[in-house]
């Protein structure tokens, strides 16, 4: 069975910081209310000028760069997105204009929010068999600053824009598990475009009770269909919603809390952004290492669930067969 290796990664947040203090002049609320609540403390909103494509394109063009790889190698593209500025072109066709990719590749948006990011790295694995192709690469970004009711303090203080990247390969060799699924409801929901003005709305208890049931499910299943156990997995890198949500799915599985990446503090929940920005933030602080395992878990809107068992082996690491 083919297996998907991650092999470079990518961030890209726009220009302005907003602190909870800064919400808390325009919603009632208040810094110690909000941290005490999500764990979020600021997040980034895009600044005049800056969009969720364009974050994407800087986001996927660090990754590529960072993986010895050129653009004529990737034999996919895809984008995970909500919020894209147009229904079409899709935002992965932006990003392939913009990077140079061939033409002769697939090259599509995915909308599973929150869990958008694993949603399209399972959809890059099927493409990359059935095509004969052996490198995708993957993209989460999202604007959602544009979205919100910032007069709605349940879901104003929690989101924020930014994007994610990967660069991924097919491999014969290390573990992968994959899984994938969908409750249909509107416990979140974006509404639009009959609907004006466009917003996120948002049930934050049954989001909660979902989540805090969703997330050990996914990782005990990637676990099981892998034969890994928690102790041999180097990383856990799960979509930075809440900290409570976190924390509570942890004490569930009885994992180790250090093992478990968190940097919704400062970017707030970025939704498809999610992963890939954590993966990226993981690697940049020098502790994710070649032939690590990692099992990343999305939830959110749908409501849609993802989790995905896979090794960190970048080229470098394959050429010199340190992994």
């Amino acid at each position: 069975m083919n297996t998907l290796q991650l092999l470079s990664f990518g961030g890209a947040l726009p220009q302005n910081k907003v602190t909870n203090n800064d919400l808390a002049k325009i919603v009632e609320t208040s810094d110690e209310w909000i941290k005490s609540r999500t764990g979020i403390a600021e997040r980034r909103f895009c600044a005049e000028g800056e969009t969720a494509s364009g974050l994407a394109i800087r986001a996927a063009a660090q990754a590529l760069e960072r993986s010895g790889l050129q653009a004529e190698d990737m034999d996919c593209c895809l984008c995970a997105t909500l919020s894209g500025e147009w229904a079409a072109p899709s935002t992965a066709c932006l990003v392939q204009r913009a990077l140079g990719l061939r033409e002769n590749i697939p090259v599509m948006d995915v909308n599973a929010a929150c869990s958008g990011f694993l949603y399209g790295l399972a959809a890059a694995k099927g493409l990359l068999e059935q095509t004969g192709g052996k490198y995708a690469l993957v993209v989460g970004c999202e604007q959602l600053s544009r979205l919100l009711d910032m007069t709605d303090r349940t879901t104003c203080i929690l989101f924020g824009d930014g994007a994610g990247a990967a660069v991924v390969s097919l491999g014969e060799n290390g573990p992968f598990a994959l899984t994938l699924g969908a409750r249909g409801g509107d416990a979140i929901r974006v509404e639009g475009p009959g609907v004006q003005p466009t917003a996120i709305r948002m049930d934050g208890p049954a989001v909660f009770r979902f989540a805090v049931e969703a997330m050990p499910r996914c990782i005990r299943e990637v676990l099981e269909k892998s034969g890994e156990s928690m102790d041999m997995v180097d990383w856990f890198v799960c979509h930075q919603a809440n900290e409570r949500i976190i924390d509570l799915s942890i004490k569930k599985l009885g994992a180790d809390p250090a093992k478990f990446y968190k940097n919704l503090s400062h970017t707030g929940n970025t939704s498809a952004a999610s992963v890939p920005l954590a993966l990226n933030e993981l690697w940049e602080s020098g502790a994710m290492k070649p032939g690590q395992t990692l099992v990343c878990v999305g939830f959110g809107a749908g409501l849609t669930w993802a989790g995905m068992l896979l090794q960190y082996r970048p080229l470098a690491a394959q050429t010199e067969g340190n992994a």
